[in-house]
């Protein structure tokens, strides 16, 4: 960083991870805090809260700029697009009651671990700060702050066995645990006290209070009261509410904090003690029977199942095998790529079962330890949650500074006068066992059809079935991935409940032994031993075992994808027609499984073997058929989503083929659209890539006699392309090197591809990127682990495990199919419509009231006390509290409500809206000016004239009753009564219960407005209750109201003006605000096109008839530009959804 203070004054912190942050340097100033505190006092407290508001203004003020190596303060600040600041202060730590002479430094801290790094010698002191539960310590070495309380990830698998393999030294440990701090994820409950301050200390409070005061000094005291009643009240159901939060919270993670451990002390042997005490790099004992995990931890011996239901939300049991001891240079977690989570024991997953080494020990090495662990990461994923940044939020912003701009312009008149998942998403939970390919030498044999009258012969395929799989026993049932129980299952051979240590050579290994169950065919063998196995990858797409026959040699099986299987067999042993065969049986939608196995040399121990020398040279034994149907819902829901134009996308970790045949019997791809295959290639000896397209149906020649011939085909595509029926497919391989080599590509093929196969995790969770970088809103439906990391990343995630503690998406669905999409969908759609109402009726509520205001304020007056309070609570509250009860449209419709606040028809209502409130206040307010029996002064007026013929019948009482009004000028007149008030009021409380009717939208996106019972009864209630206020002469009642006497044809008259108003409100609401092809019309006319890069891009490739190119390949280094220029291809018009913002 230098040694200039103004350089280093700032630097990244996390850099390249999910919470990255800039850190600033400062230093306290006295006379500056000392001018701040004057300034507390001045201001009576205001300019603290300010600063409670802003912190970064806190630190400005009272502090200057410095490097972070001299600051005694520090100020963070989000990188995204809130740029969110936060002020921490530095603290320091010692550890001079550990080190006690210079000669303890090696021994206790190496000088490449960030511990060494972080002391400050002589006076034995970290500098250290603390930002959202996790502890940062100063690297006086490198200048920067870095995160304490995980392994350096520097360490190889070699190291991390001998540096850690016998445990820390009581002195490390102790050093260690002052720095990191203890291994607890510590939610506090927090006080009431605090959470009540908070929320008092929130602008909108604080503005209510000052609200509140400015009623009690216009003499509003009954709506100043019902202000503060209201505020009490919302206030503290927010503290309750944060409270059940952090006591749920607190509850979720105490079980954490309370485990006794065995940890192994360098030197000093075995020792148990509180996990709290644990530090990154001690090594823990895993015993025998269930345990929870209270860290993260890197497994070095032994082999573990783990349930991970709690941070995956799947409940199948996964196996953790060791870390190898790879001796290479490159850190453990390069070099064990995507798949270094197989080592990892996460904390708060379970561990039901363990099985040892050659002494029996399952050891691990504590990775990461309190927040910093997955379920701390968890745990502060809920404390802090990254802040959304919807539309709608950023849209009522701008129209509430429209509204205040609207208020001031007001005042100032005042003061003059006086604010898709995978196949498995789409298919039975249930896989069946369809049939066995059997290969021999090179050639397939029979297919073997389940269930068959005979059963399948002993052999080496037979062997592969029986020992090739992860299942385990677990309280007397067999548990696992369902495919391996099908495939156990059809065998009837049996695990063995009494599987313990088996001898090998002159070791002992905890193993698996499967016997031959009561109902398996006869077999010359007593059992198999599984010794070893390596766990099924994702990336790798295959898993294996080694295991012995009872008495006789040791074997290794493997089973995955097909392709990749016969990528690790000997050529001679793969048939000639592989390929033809496996594309017949994945065409028609099995699930095809690939088996190899070899005979492994004598002498050579099973823990001793590297994956890598255990999954090459195999024999090739043949395909594993299975059969998976589509859910019942499956395809209507899809056809549901088709019709409503929203566009469906397969991403799956199956076979191409398989996942196009799901796709076509679902009906995301129509019998009569063409699929074109993507496959992309790297060069070998270059840098250079090249991607093929070609029709997958050319693939089929061989086994369903397609004879056309290639230029038919051609044109059969080429027409079909022409008229938008195709669809693109690509795995991920291809996927990754069109990212990697073709980006110019990769969104032109985006809007038409459909299926996506053998698809990664890291590729899932990217291609939604890719998505979203295209303006299309994203929604992942997923049920498994792998689809963790896209389901966060997709705007709306939708999780169908089973689960309750599944926390991979906003969304879990208790039913474990995709009927929950379209159902999201319309209650996402119909509230978002509920939302715009409500926008749309406080905007008009606060502008009818406040026209009204203004009016009376042209003559000095004003609403009274109870008119304010019965229009806020009595009409408005009640309305926002029904309005949104209102259900969703159970259909959907093609295309979608306006996702802008601000968009032209919403504008339009709300001006059009607040047009007619203000010219029918106006008109009330001139007209009854213009009345023979208005009078400025004697608001009696006007019944004393109408009611003169009564005189005979009541002349003394009535005379008797005037008199007092008219001698008592306080009860004539208490500054509120007017007939202009009079109008005004009931004329714009009456208008609120129109707009309220006239916004409550129903179709297409909501039921029709009168099954909302409760809605439709509040305003039938209110309309009589001020019809009553409007007809009734209860002078009590009128006195209370500050209301006058009119004749009865001027009530009359207003609600004529009333009826009108609701005539066109309604009739310009349904004719032009709600009349769709009216907007389309105006936006064709004026040649308005929709910003989305994805439609944007459409309009571009529909220009270019030579896309899509068929029977073409390109290459990066020498076609990149010119199709990068060309930006050729053409649109998908079935799922052109017509999807413009109105």
């Amino acid at each position: 960083m230098g040694d200039n203070p103004a350089n280093n004054h700032s630097a990244q912190l996390n850099q390249g991870e999910e919470n990255e942050m800039e850190i600033f340097g400062y230093k306290t100033q006295g006379c500056r805090k000392a001018l701040c505190i004057a300034g507390y006092i001045l201001s009576c407290g205001a300019l603290l809260l300010l600063f409670y508001w802003k912190p970064e203004w806190d630190v400005w003020a009272n502090c200057v700029p410095c490097s972070l190596e001299e600051a005694d303060i520090v100020l963070l600040r989000t990188t995204d697009e809130f740029r969110i600041y936060s002020r921490k202060n530095v603290t320091w730590i010692s550890v001079s009651g550990i080190i006690k002479s210079r000669s303890d430094y090696p021994s206790i801290a190496e000088e490449d671990s960030i511990f060494s790094k972080a002391l400050m010698k002589p006076s034995l002191q970290v500098k250290c700060i603390q930002v959202q539960k996790i502890r940062y310590v100063w690297d006086i070495y490198s200048k920067q702050f870095q995160k304490v309380g995980a392994l350096e990830d520097h360490h190889t698998c070699s190291a991390i066995h001998t540096k850690f393999g016998s445990g820390l030294t009581c002195s490390e440990q102790s050093l260690r645990r002052v720095i990191c701090g203890p291994n607890t994820i510590d939610v506090p409950v927090i006080p009431i006290w605090k959470l009540l301050i908070k929320e008092v200390l929130n602008p909108f409070y604080v503005f209510q209070l000052f609200s509140v005061c400015l009623w009690f000094a216009e003499d509003y005291i009954e709506y100043a009261a019902a202000i503060i009643i209201m505020s009490l009240l919302s206030i503290s159901l927010t503290v309750y509410d944060l409270r059940e939060q952090s006591v749920k919270l607190q509850r979720l993670v105490e079980s954490h904090n309370n485990i006794t451990v065995t940890v192994c002390r360098n030197k000093e042997g075995f020792q148990e003690l509180e996990s709290h005490h644990l530090v990154p790099g001690d090594m823990i004992v895993l015993k025998e029977g269930k345990a929870l995990l209270p860290c993260d931890a890197i497994l070095i011996s032994g082999q573990c199942i783990v349930n991970e239901s709690m941070l995956t939300g799947e409940s199948i049991p996964v196996t953790k095998t060791h870390l190898p001891q790879a001796d290479n240079l490159k850190p453990w977690r390069v070099h064990c790529a995507e798949d270094y989570k197989k080592h990892v024991l996460f904390c708060g997953t379970e561990v039901i079962q363990t099985k040892g080494d050659d002494r029996g020990v399952v050891k691990a090495v504590v990775l990461q330890t309190g927040f910093n662990t997955a379920k701390g990461d968890l745990v502060r994923s809920i404390l802090y949650p990254k802040p959304m940044n919807f539309r709608l939020y950023r849209d009522a912003l701008r129209f509430l500074m429209c509204l205040i701009a609207f208020a001031t312009i007001g005042m100032i008149y005042t003061v003059c006068v006086f604010a898709l998942n995978g196949t498995g998403t789409l298919t039975e939970d249930g896989l069946d066992l369809w049939g066995l390919l059997p290969s021999k030498g090179n050639c397939f044999q029979d297919v073997h059809r389940f269930p068959a009258d005979h059963s399948l012969p002993w052999g080496p395929m037979f062997r592969a079935m029986v020992v090739c799989h992860s299942l385990i026993v677990l309280e007397g049932k067999i548990q696992g991935d369902p495919l391996d129980m099908k495939m156990f299952e059809a065998t009837n051979w049996v695990i063995d409940d009494s599987s313990g240590h088996q001898t090998e050579g002159q070791r002992s290994t905890c193993a698996t032994v499967v016997r031959p169950g009561p109902k398996a065919s006869s077999a010359s063998v007593e059992g198999f031993t599984i010794l070893h196995q390596f766990p099924f990858s994702s990336t790798l797409q295959r898993m294996s075992v080694i295991a012995q026959e009872t008495g006789r040699e040791k074997q290794i099986f493997t089973k995955g994808a097909p392709e990749m299987v016969a990528m690790l067999c000997r050529a001679e042993t793969v048939p000639l027609n592989f390929e033809s065969k496996l594309l017949f049986y994945t065409a028609q939608g099995f699930r095809v499984i690939g088996l190899a196995y070899k005979s492994l040399q004598s002498g050579k121990q099973s823990t001793d073997l590297t994956r890598e020398e255990v999954e090459s040279d195999l024999t090739f034994l043949g395909l594993l058929i299975m059969e998976n149907r589509l859910k019942r819902e499956t395809k209507p829901v899809l056809e549901e989503l088709s019709a409503a134009h929203i566009r469906s996308v397969m991403v799956t970790g199956d076979n191409i083929q398989t996942a196009v045949t799901v796709a076509k019997n679902a009906g995301m791809i129509s019998p009569t659209n063409r699929v074109i295959l993507v496959e992309a290639n790297k060069i070998p000896g270059s840098f250079s890539a090249s991607v093929t397209w070609k029709s997958l149906e050319e693939n089929k020649t061989e086994d369903y006699g397609n004879l056309d011939s290639d230029s038919q085909t051609e044109r059969r595509i080429r027409l079909a392309a022409e008229s938008g029926q195709y669809h693109f497919a690509m795995n991920g391989k291809s996927y990754q090197i069109v990212a990697q080599y073709f980006s110019h590509l990769l969104p032109k093929l985006l809007l038409n591809a459909t299926v996506f196969a053998r698809m990664s995790p890291g590729q899932k969770s990217s291609l939604v990127e890719e998505f979203q970088k295209l303006d299309y809103f994203v929604g992942m439906c997923g049920d498994g682990a792998n689809d963790c990391g896209a389901l966060k990343v997709a705007h709306a995630g939708i999780s169908l495990s089973e689960q309750e503690a599944s926390v991979a998406s906003p969304f879990t669905s208790r039913t474990p199919s995709i009927a929950c999409v379209p159902e999201l969908i319309r209650e996402g759609r119909a509230a978002l419509v509920t939302s715009f109402c409500m926008f749309k009726y406080m905007a008009l509520y606060s502008t009818i009231q406040y026209v009204g205001v203004l009016l009376l304020y042209w003559q000095l007056n004003s609403f009274g006390n109870y008119q304010f309070l019965f229009q806020d609570l009595a009409i408005t509250t009640v309305i926002g509290m029904t309005m949104s009860f209102t259900e969703a449209y159970p259909k959907l419709v093609p295309y979608r409500p306006p996702s802008q606040l601000i968009s032209p028809p919403l504008l339009l209502s709300v001006i059009l809206n607040i047009l007619f409130s203000l010219g029918m206040q106006i008109f009330g307010f001139l007209m009854v000016q213009k009345q023979s029996w208005y009078s400025k002064t004697d608001i009696h007026s006007a019944c004393l004239s109408v009611n003169s013929h009564m005189e005979n019948s009541s002349s003394v009482s009535s005379l008797d009753l005037h008199g007092m009004r008219d001698g008592d000028p306080m009860e004539a007149d208490n500054g509120y009564k007017s007939y202009e008030n009079t109008t005004v009021w009931l004329l714009s409380t009456i208008n609120c219960l129109i707009v309220a009717l006239v916004f409550s939208k129903g179709k297409p996106f909501r039921q029709p407005i009168y099954t909302n019972y409760v809605f439709i009864l509040v305003l039938i209630g209110q309309l009589g209750v001020c019809l009553f206020l409007v007809f009734a002469d209860i002078d009590d009642l009128y006195s209370k109201m500050d209301l006058v006497c009119t004749p009865t044809t001027w009530r009359i008259s207003m609600v004529i003006m009333l009826a009108v108003t609701l005539a066109v409100s309604f009739l310009v609401e349904e004719a032009i605000i709600e009349n769709r092809a009216l907007w389309l019309l105006l936006k064709k006319t004026f040649r308005y096109h929709s910003k989305s890069h994805y439609k944007r891009l459409q309009r571009v490739l529909e220009q270019d008839s030579a896309w899509p190119p068929l029977n073409e390949t390109f290459f990066s280094d020498s076609v990149a530009v010119s199709v990068e220029d060309d930006m050729g291809g053409h649109s998908n018009p079935t799922f052109d959804s017509n999807e413009d913002v109105l």
